[in-house]
């Protein structure tokens, strides 16, 4: 039941006792919000004492009752029972005299199908609406609360800040129902393989813009220097395809060092990266790989001065892939992620308490469901012109959840971004949200704040109300406070939890294993759907770094590259799994289709039969070893300062000449080297 203490302007604290978790159940196939089956959640009325000494007698009278369980009725809730009410004294008071069980002890279908009905009707505050007493008319009563709805953007505009916004956890709140249709966007048949999956993210007008940008970079810098480089060609499509698709796979086979890849031990080489192309080629690539033209590029301070200018190019082709290939599911979660770099950048974020105490952040919006990334923004640091009075949290909701407004998804996210004025734009905007926040941020109640509430005991709680915005204190491990605009006051679940189970060690404990599940301690509803809905950034986090993209450097903006790189091959994966239904692509001979197979099969196909600089140069040794200088291979003096002999290095002798074959681009002997090297 629902006491109060004396001495406090708190508007209710809710309690539950073990006593309930024996109440009658129904099947949870049809759970809120992607609630697990096992949840077993009740809905406590909110009684408003009407003064202290009545507060006081109706304490004494339950002492002498035996306690709060001793003079429970059926539904659980004696004093609920004992008093005839009808469904407006219901939904005036905010609650009901029933209790909602989702598990798997079963009862009786048409119990079911009311547990289900109360939660899914618009008003979430399930009242005992269809009852034979009742003598309200629900057509008009969803038409009002359906009206309240779209007209509480009028009462969001009110001061939050204000003493009289918050009031008692006694108001219907009305939540509309998510329609969309949602799922992967494409029209790829069932022959589609990996690499048709991946172009969809990241097309292939991607890759030629890599090779022209690179091509453009390349002779830039050799201007600039005053020098040509001797070791540099242009690169084309089939070319960067192959160097990409090498980075993947050293995502899977991991070396400390790149040039292990192509080294002559045959425990450590591979044998198809030297296939594919040369160390040197590779490292040339790597040195001139770029997304913009660098010499229009503005620097700080001038007009147009773009601090991502070097990855805006991939932004504006991958965000809009991203958010086209997935319509969103109706829970999403938004997150933070955090990329290390070892490069300069001023955006880089120190973060002393978490794992990773420098790097790159990166805000994201993904579906909680599948771990899909819908959209991600890069931070660059706090606008110096900012015209919108509003935190770092709250612009970065906003725009990643832009173009969901009117469509009713649930968003999750945690108190980085959680306040008032953010849930109160969102519910303006036709989105919900949970999640907790920081007592002390503008608009959170007073009394609810750690020096008014004092100390809660564990399933204990106050909330507070305003229209669907409701503030959250309880105590589960720790002291949380949380906002929702989805989910009604009053709800209490109790989730599984074993540890519970085991720490009893009595007949009840034993009887609640061997039915398949004990429960832990009871927990408000917004909590529940915070634990059970903010995951979709860590399932994404989890498929990107199994496997990295890429080699550390010293280039920020090179970083950003790879992430959104393995963020595209992540996203395809999921849209493949989701669209074949787990059935693995025409040719694969194991039996379960993972993310290593999809990113070896992807890096195989980006490579195909490609053949680098080393193959021409086998070829052209091979065709021109009878007579090589009929085709211009002579030797010649290649430089003032003397470096290793090719032929010899290639025998394991160490012997340096400042001659060697200006063709084959290699130093050699005076003597026989020449020849030997050319046969």
């Amino acid at each position: 039941m629902a006491t109060a203490r004396k001495g406090r302007e708190l508007f209710t604290i809710l309690e539950t006792s073990a006593d309930a978790e024996s109440s009658t159940a129904c099947d949870g196939r049809d759970s809120p919000l992607n609630l697990s089956a096992d949840v077993k959640w009740f809905e406590i009325p909110y009684r408003k004492p009407d003064s202290d000494e009545e507060e006081e007698v109706r304490e004494e009278e339950e002492e002498d009752d035996g306690g709060v369980g001793g003079g429970e009725g059926e539904n659980g809730f004696a004093a609920a029972a004992a008093e005839p009410a009808d469904a407006a004294s219901f939904i005036a008071g905010g609650g009901c005299n029933i209790i909602l069980v989702t598990g798997s002890n079963g009862i009786a279908h048409d119990e079911e199908e009311y547990a289900e009905d109360c939660y899914y009707s618009t008003s979430t505050n399930c009242s005992d609406a269809t009852s034979n007493d009742s003598d309200i008319d629900f057509s008009d009563l969803e038409e009002e609360e359906r009206r309240s709805f779209f007209c509480f953007g009028d009462d969001l505009d009110d001061d939050c800040a204000s003493p009289d916004f918050w009031g008692e956890p006694d108001q219907v709140i009305s939540i509309e129902p998510f329609s969309a249709v949602c799922g992967p966007q494409h029209s790829l048949g069932d022959d589609a393989d990996t690499r048709d999956y991946f172009r969809i993210l990241f097309p292939d007008s991607l890759f030629e813009h890599m090779v022209e940008q690179t091509n453009k970079y390349a002779l830039y810098r050799q201007r600039r220097s005053g020098k040509s480089d001797p070791h540099w060609h242009p690169t084309d499509v089939r070319e960067m395809k192959a160097y990409v698709g090498l980075n993947i796979l050293m995502g899977i086979n991991q070396l400390p060092d790149t040039g292990m890849y192509w080294a002559s031990d045959i425990f450590i080489g591979n044998a198809g990266f030297k296939k594919t192309m040369t160390a040197r080629r590779f490292e040339k690539l790597t040195q001139y790989l770029q997304l913009c033209d660098r010499e229009f590029e503005p620097g700080r301070g001038e007009r147009g001065y773009d601090g991502l200018f070097k990855v805006r190019p991939l932004l504006d082709v991958v965000e809009n892939t991203m958010w086209d290939a997935y319509v969103p599911n109706r829970c999403l979660t938004v997150d933070k992620c955090s990329i290390v770099t070892k490069g300069r950048f001023s955006p880089a974020q120190c973060m002393p308490a978490k794992p990773l105490r420098k790097g790159l952040t990166v805000w994201m919006l993904c579906d909680s469901r599948s771990g899909y990334c819908h959209r991600a923004k890069i931070y660059v640091g706090r606008p110096v012109d900012d015209e919108v009075a509003a935190s770092v949290g709250y612009r970065a909701v906003t725009s990643l959840v832009r173009g969901l407004e009117g469509q009713f998804h649930h968003v999750f996210m945690d108190s980085f971004f959680t306040s008032v004025p953010l849930l109160q734009r969102l519910l303006r905007n036709g989105i919900y949200a949970c999640g907790p926040t920081q007592p002390g941020r503008k608009g959170y109640p007073e009394v609810l704040r750690p020096r008014n509430v004092g100390k809660l005991s564990q399933g204990e709680f106050y909330q507070c109300q305003r229209g669907n915005l409701v503030a959250t204190v309880t105590r589960d491990l720790k002291v949380v406070s949380c906002l929702s605009t989805n989910s009604a006051p009053g709800i209490v679940g109790i989730s599984p939890d074993q540890r519970e189970g085991e720490a009893h060690g009595d007949e009840e404990s034993d009887s609640m294993e061997s039915s398949g599940a004990s429960y832990g301690m009871p927990r408000p509803l917004p909590l529940l759907l915070y634990q059970e809905n903010m995951r979709g950034v860590d399932l994404c986090d989890q498929l990107r770094e199994c496997y990295q993209v890429g080699r550390p450097c010293k280039k920020w903006w090179r970083y950003f590259l790879w992430f959104y790189v393995n963020l595209c091959i992540v996203n395809a994966y999921i849209i493949q799994r989701e669209s074949r239904g787990g059935t693995p692509p025409a040719g694969f001979n194991g039996k379960q289709f993972t993310q290593r197979h999809f990113r070896v099969r992807l890096a195989q196909q980006l490579i195909g039969d490609y053949q680098g600089a080393r193959g021409m140069e086998r070829a052209a040794r091979k065709r021109h070893a009878d007579s090589p200088v009929e085709y211009g291979h002579r030797l010649e003096r290649m430089s003032e300062r003397s470096r290793r002999c090719r032929n010899c290095t290639n025998k394991g002798l160490r012997h340096e000449s400042v001659f060697g074959c200006k063709i084959c681009n290699v130093h050699l002997c005076r003597g026989g080297c020449f020849s030997e090297f050319h046969k």
